[in-house]
């Protein structure tokens, strides 16, 4: 499937607690965009600013694999108050998660099936940790402190090493 906008939607935090998705629209004349090259641009973005939230819809998960920790926060809609309350959360310590290699990502349309609802089959709102290796590592039906969060991330295998090599 070919798309002429590069679909990558980054939600931003808006003055009264609201997220707007913010497209980044190619301009140069260069050749449409296949969406699976939408995942590569979401990790460069990533890459260069690790607190921002990235949208579900193209993303593939298996782009992430050993370089982040993938944070997926799933909801029926973007006003839900689990949701919003979550992103709060995650937003109040970007920076404890850019630490630990975390990638946030958001997905609120569950009409659009997209490879991440399809891979962990949310109902409703949920949050899921995915671990450098691909796997699960968590999931919650409610919104959780990222104190916990990053209490479980220090407790993992790879983490752990990453702690002792930056020593």
């Amino acid at each position: 499937m070919v798309s002429k906008v590069t679909l990558i939607s980054v939600l931003s935090l808006v003055g009264f607690g609201g997220f707007v998705p913010v497209f980044a629209q190619d301009t140069s004349p260069t050749p449409a965009v296949q969406v699976g090259d939408v995942a590569a641009d979401a990790r460069a973005i990533w890459e260069a600013d690790p607190t921002t939230i990235l949208d579900g819809a193209g993303l593939d998960l298996d782009d992430f694999r050993w370089i982040a920790r993938p944070v997926v926060v799933f909801a029926d809609s973007p006003e839900d108050p689990a949701f919003l309350e979550q992103i709060e959360l995650l937003r109040a310590q970007a920076g404890d998660l850019a630490t630990r290699d975390v990638a946030i990502i958001a997905d609120t349309d569950p009409g659009t099936l997209s490879d991440i609802r399809r891979r962990l089959r949310p109902r409703g709102f949920q949050l899921v940790l995915i671990g450098k290796d691909g796997g699960v590592k968590l999931r919650k039906p409610f919104p959780w402190d990222v104190r916990e969060l990053t209490r479980v991330i220090d407790g993992m295998p790879i983490r752990q090493r990453e702690i002792r090599e930056s020593r």
